[in-house]
C-alpha cells in the first residue's frame, strides 16, 4: 500500500507544479503525459516540428475541441489550444509541458 501511495503522490506532484492535463508514469523513467500543444508542435505537420529530435518527446494522440482523441502521425497538423498526448523520459516530457 506504501508503493501506491508513493506512486499517487509522484503524479499529483506533477500535476499540481506543472501544467499536465494527466500523467502517468509507466516505466522506470518514461511517462505518459496529457497537455495543451505548446506552439513548438503546432501549425506544421508534426514530423516536421522536430518536436522528438529537439525535445526527446513523441506526441502519440491529439484530440480537437468536440472530437475524439485520434492518433497521431508524421502528417498530423495540431493547432493551438488543441489537447495532445506525448510520452517520453520523464524529464523530457516535464519539460515539454512546460512549453504550453
Amino acid at each position: 500500500m506504501v508503493l501506491l501511495d508513493h506512486e499517487t503522490g509522484e503524479r499529483v506532484a506533477h500535476l499540481v507544479t506543472g501544467r499536465m492535463l494527466d500523467f502517468v508514469e509507466f516505466d522506470d523513467d518514461h511517462a505518459l503525459v496529457k497537455t495543451v500543444a505548446p506552439a513548438v508542435a503546432t501549425g506544421i505537420p508534426l514530423g516536421q516540428s522536430h518536436v522528438r529530435s529537439t525535445y526527446g518527446v513523441t506526441v502519440v494522440a491529439m484530440k480537437r475541441p468536440g472530437e475524439d482523441f485520434t492518433y497521431a502521425t508524421g502528417e498530423t497538423v495540431v493547432q493551438k489550444g488543441e489537447v495532445i498526448v506525448v510520452t517520453g523520459k520523464t524529464h523530457a516530457v516535464d519539460v515539454f509541458a512546460e512549453l504550453s
